[in-house]
Protein backbone atom coordinates (compact mmCIF):
# COMPACT_ATOMS: atom_id res chain seq x y z
CA UNK A 1 0.00 0.00 0.00
CA UNK A 2 2.62 2.69 1.30
CA UNK A 3 4.33 1.75 -2.60
CA UNK A 4 1.14 2.66 -4.49
CA UNK A 5 0.55 6.33 -2.16
CA UNK A 6 4.26 6.79 -3.14
CA UNK A 7 4.15 6.25 -6.49
CA UNK A 8 0.61 8.39 -7.10
CA UNK A 9 2.19 10.95 -5.11
CA UNK A 10 5.07 10.71 -7.43
CA UNK A 11 2.84 10.65 -10.35
CA UNK A 12 1.16 13.89 -9.08
CA UNK A 13 4.03 16.09 -8.37
CA UNK A 14 5.28 15.07 -11.89
CA UNK A 15 1.95 16.17 -13.49
CA UNK A 16 1.81 19.45 -11.13
CA UNK A 17 5.52 20.46 -12.61
CA UNK A 18 5.47 19.31 -16.10
CA UNK A 19 5.50 22.41 -18.77
CA UNK A 20 2.07 22.26 -20.12
CA UNK A 21 0.38 21.89 -17.14
CA UNK A 22 2.13 24.91 -15.29
CA UNK A 23 1.51 27.02 -18.41
CA UNK A 24 -2.09 26.18 -18.33
CA UNK A 25 -2.70 27.10 -14.85
CA UNK A 26 -0.59 30.62 -15.92
CA UNK A 27 -2.81 31.35 -18.90
CA UNK A 28 -5.89 30.58 -17.68
CA UNK A 29 -6.53 27.22 -19.80
CA UNK A 30 -8.95 24.38 -18.49
CA UNK A 31 -6.69 21.81 -19.21
CA UNK A 32 -2.71 20.86 -20.53
CA UNK A 33 -5.21 19.63 -23.58
CA UNK A 34 -5.31 22.93 -24.62
CA UNK A 35 -1.98 23.53 -26.27
CA UNK A 36 -2.87 20.06 -28.35
CA UNK A 37 -5.71 21.25 -30.55
CA UNK A 38 -3.82 24.94 -30.43
CA UNK A 39 -0.32 23.32 -32.25
CA UNK A 40 -2.51 20.86 -34.43
CA UNK A 41 -4.63 24.42 -35.66
CA UNK A 42 -1.60 26.26 -36.56
CA UNK A 43 -0.01 23.59 -38.21
CA UNK A 44 -2.55 22.25 -40.48
CA UNK A 45 -5.25 25.43 -40.38
CA UNK A 46 -8.08 22.59 -40.27
CA UNK A 47 -10.29 25.20 -38.12
CA UNK A 48 -10.84 28.74 -39.47
CA UNK A 49 -12.82 31.81 -38.52
CA UNK A 50 -16.59 32.09 -38.87
CA UNK A 51 -16.90 28.03 -38.18
CA UNK A 52 -18.98 25.57 -36.63
CA UNK A 53 -17.31 23.37 -34.23
CA UNK A 54 -18.49 20.22 -32.41
CA UNK A 55 -16.40 19.01 -29.89
CA UNK A 56 -17.05 15.41 -28.78
CA UNK A 57 -15.67 14.36 -24.91
CA UNK A 58 -15.09 17.90 -24.06
CA UNK A 59 -14.48 18.49 -20.57
CA UNK A 60 -13.12 20.37 -18.99
CA UNK A 61 -13.57 22.53 -21.98
CA UNK A 62 -9.51 23.33 -23.09
CA UNK A 63 -10.29 22.14 -26.58
CA UNK A 64 -13.39 24.56 -26.38
CA UNK A 65 -11.34 27.51 -24.99
CA UNK A 66 -8.82 26.73 -28.24
CA UNK A 67 -11.31 26.41 -30.71
CA UNK A 68 -12.98 29.27 -29.74
CA UNK A 69 -10.45 32.01 -29.84
CA UNK A 70 -9.89 30.94 -33.94
CA UNK A 71 -13.97 30.65 -34.76
CA UNK A 72 -14.51 34.02 -33.26
CA UNK A 73 -17.80 35.76 -32.79
CA UNK A 74 -19.04 34.57 -36.02
CA UNK A 75 -18.34 31.00 -35.06
CA UNK A 76 -20.25 28.76 -32.88
CA UNK A 77 -18.20 25.85 -30.65
CA UNK A 78 -20.59 22.98 -28.99
CA UNK A 79 -18.97 20.85 -26.48
CA UNK A 80 -20.60 17.43 -25.78
CA UNK A 81 -19.63 15.05 -22.70
CA UNK A 82 -21.06 12.79 -20.09
CA UNK A 83 -20.31 14.93 -17.41
CA UNK A 84 -21.27 18.97 -16.79
CA UNK A 85 -18.99 21.31 -18.39
CA UNK A 86 -18.15 24.80 -16.75
CA UNK A 87 -20.28 27.20 -18.30
CA UNK A 88 -19.14 29.72 -20.70
CA UNK A 89 -20.06 33.42 -20.85
CA UNK A 90 -19.69 33.57 -24.74
CA UNK A 91 -22.97 33.51 -26.11
CA UNK A 92 -21.72 31.52 -29.12
CA UNK A 93 -20.64 29.03 -27.01
CA UNK A 94 -22.81 26.08 -25.76
CA UNK A 95 -22.15 22.66 -23.67
CA UNK A 96 -24.53 19.57 -23.56
CA UNK A 97 -24.43 16.58 -21.12
CA UNK A 98 -25.28 13.79 -23.31
CA UNK A 99 -24.30 10.58 -24.12
CA UNK A 100 -22.16 9.30 -27.52
CA UNK A 101 -23.35 5.74 -27.53
CA UNK A 102 -27.20 7.36 -27.40
CA UNK A 103 -28.95 7.35 -30.81
CA UNK A 104 -30.97 10.30 -29.78
CA UNK A 105 -27.83 12.17 -29.18
CA UNK A 106 -27.18 13.17 -32.93
CA UNK A 107 -31.06 14.86 -32.73
CA UNK A 108 -29.73 16.63 -29.71
CA UNK A 109 -26.47 17.82 -31.09
CA UNK A 110 -28.12 18.70 -34.37
CA UNK A 111 -30.90 20.97 -32.37
CA UNK A 112 -28.15 23.30 -31.39
CA UNK A 113 -26.08 23.96 -34.13
CA UNK A 114 -26.71 26.97 -36.47
CA UNK A 115 -25.99 24.97 -39.49
CA UNK A 116 -23.99 21.15 -40.34
CA UNK A 117 -20.69 21.13 -38.25
CA UNK A 118 -17.42 22.48 -40.31
CA UNK A 119 -15.34 20.64 -37.86
CA UNK A 120 -15.72 17.71 -35.24
CA UNK A 121 -13.23 16.91 -32.43
CA UNK A 122 -13.16 13.92 -30.30
CA UNK A 123 -10.86 13.37 -27.64
CA UNK A 124 -12.87 11.00 -25.96
CA UNK A 125 -10.92 8.57 -24.03
CA UNK A 126 -12.23 5.12 -21.47
CA UNK A 127 -11.78 4.57 -18.45
CA UNK A 128 -8.24 3.51 -18.54
CA UNK A 129 -7.99 -0.34 -16.81
CA UNK A 130 -4.35 -0.58 -17.48
CA UNK A 131 -4.98 -3.75 -19.97
CA UNK A 132 -3.70 -2.56 -22.75
CA UNK A 133 -5.31 -4.79 -25.19
CA UNK A 134 -8.84 -3.42 -23.62
CA UNK A 135 -8.00 -0.03 -22.98
CA UNK A 136 -6.40 0.31 -27.12
CA UNK A 137 -9.84 -1.64 -28.07
CA UNK A 138 -12.28 0.83 -25.81
CA UNK A 139 -10.26 4.15 -27.59
CA UNK A 140 -10.46 2.37 -31.14
CA UNK A 141 -14.49 1.72 -30.53
CA UNK A 142 -15.37 5.83 -28.93
CA UNK A 143 -12.99 6.72 -32.28
CA UNK A 144 -15.53 4.33 -34.63
CA UNK A 145 -18.28 5.80 -32.43
CA UNK A 146 -16.95 9.68 -32.87
CA UNK A 147 -16.49 9.38 -36.86
CA UNK A 148 -20.05 7.64 -37.22
CA UNK A 149 -21.35 11.03 -35.30
CA UNK A 150 -19.26 12.90 -37.54
CA UNK A 151 -20.50 12.01 -40.76
CA UNK A 152 -23.94 12.69 -39.64
CA UNK A 153 -23.44 16.24 -37.92
CA UNK A 154 -20.60 17.04 -40.65
CA UNK A 155 -21.09 19.47 -44.01
CA UNK A 156 -19.04 17.89 -46.94
CA UNK A 157 -15.45 18.69 -47.10
CA UNK A 158 -15.51 18.72 -43.23
CA UNK A 159 -12.44 18.00 -41.04
CA UNK A 160 -12.23 15.72 -38.44
CA UNK A 161 -9.60 15.31 -35.52
CA UNK A 162 -9.62 12.25 -33.29
CA UNK A 163 -8.15 10.62 -30.37
CA UNK A 164 -6.57 7.48 -30.77
CA UNK A 165 -4.08 4.87 -28.95
CA UNK A 166 -1.47 2.91 -30.73
CA UNK A 167 -2.48 -0.70 -31.04
CA UNK A 168 -3.20 -3.27 -33.64
CA UNK A 169 -6.95 -1.71 -34.24
CA UNK A 170 -5.07 1.56 -35.40
CA UNK A 171 -4.10 0.63 -39.30
CA UNK A 172 -7.85 -0.69 -40.18
CA UNK A 173 -9.52 2.41 -38.33
CA UNK A 174 -6.99 4.51 -40.46
CA UNK A 175 -8.31 2.91 -43.82
CA UNK A 176 -11.79 3.71 -42.59
CA UNK A 177 -10.89 7.95 -42.16
CA UNK A 178 -9.18 7.17 -45.66
CA UNK A 179 -12.62 6.16 -47.35
CA UNK A 180 -14.24 8.77 -46.00
CA UNK A 181 -11.58 11.59 -46.35
CA UNK A 182 -9.74 13.02 -48.84
CA UNK A 183 -6.48 13.19 -46.68
CA UNK A 184 -5.39 11.73 -43.15
CA UNK A 185 -2.55 12.65 -41.02
CA UNK A 186 -0.89 10.97 -38.33
CA UNK A 187 -0.09 13.64 -35.60
CA UNK A 188 1.56 13.79 -32.42
CA UNK A 189 1.24 17.51 -30.84
CA UNK A 190 4.41 18.62 -29.10
CA UNK A 191 2.47 19.31 -26.07
CA UNK A 192 1.06 15.77 -25.34
CA UNK A 193 3.84 13.40 -23.49
CA UNK A 194 6.19 11.69 -24.98
CA UNK A 195 5.61 8.99 -23.07
CA UNK A 196 1.84 8.66 -23.59
CA UNK A 197 0.71 6.13 -26.55
CA UNK A 198 -2.23 8.23 -27.46
CA UNK A 199 -1.79 10.36 -30.70
CA UNK A 200 -4.24 11.91 -33.04
CA UNK A 201 -5.80 11.32 -36.56
CA UNK A 202 -7.06 14.45 -38.67
CA UNK A 203 -8.95 13.77 -41.59
CA UNK A 204 -9.11 16.14 -44.38
CA UNK A 205 -12.04 16.87 -46.52
CA UNK A 206 -15.42 14.87 -45.98
CA UNK A 207 -16.05 13.25 -49.11
CA UNK A 208 -19.92 12.63 -50.14
CA UNK A 209 -21.59 9.29 -49.61
CA UNK A 210 -21.66 9.17 -53.10
CA UNK A 211 -18.33 9.04 -53.53
CA UNK A 212 -17.43 6.93 -51.02
CA UNK A 213 -20.04 4.70 -52.74
CA UNK A 214 -17.74 4.58 -55.70
CA UNK A 215 -14.72 3.92 -54.17
CA UNK A 216 -15.60 0.86 -52.16
CA UNK A 217 -17.44 -0.54 -55.01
Amino acid sequence: MTVLVTKKKGWIKERKNEYYYKKAKEENYRSRATYKLAQTITKYQFIKYGDVVVDLGAAPGGWIQSARKVVGKKGFVLGVDLKPIEPFVQLYIRTIVADMTEPATIDQIMSFLPRKADVVLSDMSPNISGVWGVDHARQIDLATKALETAKKIMRPNGNFFVKVFEGELLRDYTKMLQQNFEEVKLVKPPASRSKSSEMYLLALGLKSPETVSEGQS
